[in-house]
């Protein structure tokens, strides 16, 4: 059989990444092996980048004809529906297990019961609300600054999250995590081109704006692995989906306290 491109193989890639993270439809030629789906996390950013330009794009083209709140809402509503709410569900699946168990047992078999408790609700409502404010706060300044805010947190706070996959120890049975694919060996490559499209996304910020990014996701970041480490000792596909909506919330507070034009 004859050995695929390098762009078709790095296409394949991108197109698995897809279609784990998102509900958009890909082609069924794709090629789901289990090599392909450990690789597959050096394009969760560009996920992250795709999903936040369709976001924006639906509040750009929403505010032209509505008020600001409802067209950040609908942008909001375009990325659950983008996604499928798999980072929310990980979210609130993560609150219900760190809040309502006390040994490791309770909190994994919780975060991996289908119902939803209370401190998931809770979690779900408190950082939607806030997501909600802080979009209106930025889109005062002007529509482009909140589009700007969509794409930059939606790549960056996906290269977070997925890049505790390379450094934090996996801890649920793998038959059962959603993030049982890439659970196994991972290669140094994979993470330099995941941090590479973080960067890139940072270098196009102006200078305060890039680095105050920065070093709050990275001090975010530590303080994550350590929660996670001191409750269940690692990381689960929950977890994962939790410091995406923690980070993304992270960074539009650094955004709109140091402004577009720093």
């Amino acid at each position: 059989m004859e050995k695929p491109s390098v762009s078709a193989s790095q296409l394949n890639l991108l197109l698995v990444a897809l279609s784990f993270f998102t509900r958009i439809p890909v082609p069924k030629w794709v090629d789901y092996g289990d090599d392909n789906l450990n690789r597959a996390s050096r394009y969760f950013g560009m996920v992250g980048l795709l999903v936040g330009a369709l976001s924006a794009l639906v509040f750009y083209l929403a505010q032209l004809v509505l008020p600001i709140g409802v067209a950040v809402m609908l942008s909001m509503i375009a990325s659950v529906l983008i996604t499928g709410g798999f980072h929310e569900d990980g979210l609130a699946d993560t609150a219900d297990g760190f809040g309502g168990g006390w040994t490791l047992e309770d909190k994994l078999n919780i975060m991996k019961d289908s119902r939803l408790g209370t401190y998931g609700v809770l979690a779900l409502v408190l950082i939607l609300a806030l997501k909600w404010q802080l979009l209106i706060e930025l889109a005062l300044y002007s529509p482009w600054v909140a589009c700007s805010a969509l794409v930059v947190a939606h790549t960056l706070s996906r290269v977070l999250a997925s890049s505790m996959i390379f450094t934090e120890s996996y801890v649920q049975d793998i038959d059962v995590s959603k993030v049982k694919p890439l659970a196994n060996e991972q290669h140094i490559n994979d993470l330099m081109i995941l941090l590479l499209t973080g960067l890139a996304v940072l270098f196009c910020l102006p200078s305060v704006a890039g680095f105050s990014l920065l070093v709050g996701l990275y001090i975010l970041r530590q303080l994550l692995c350590f929660g996670f480490n001191r409750q269940i000792g690692g990381y689960t596909g929950d977890t994962l989906g939790a410091s995406q909506q923690v980070a993304e919330i992270v960074c539009y507070m650094i955004l709109l306290a140091v402004g577009f034009n720093s």
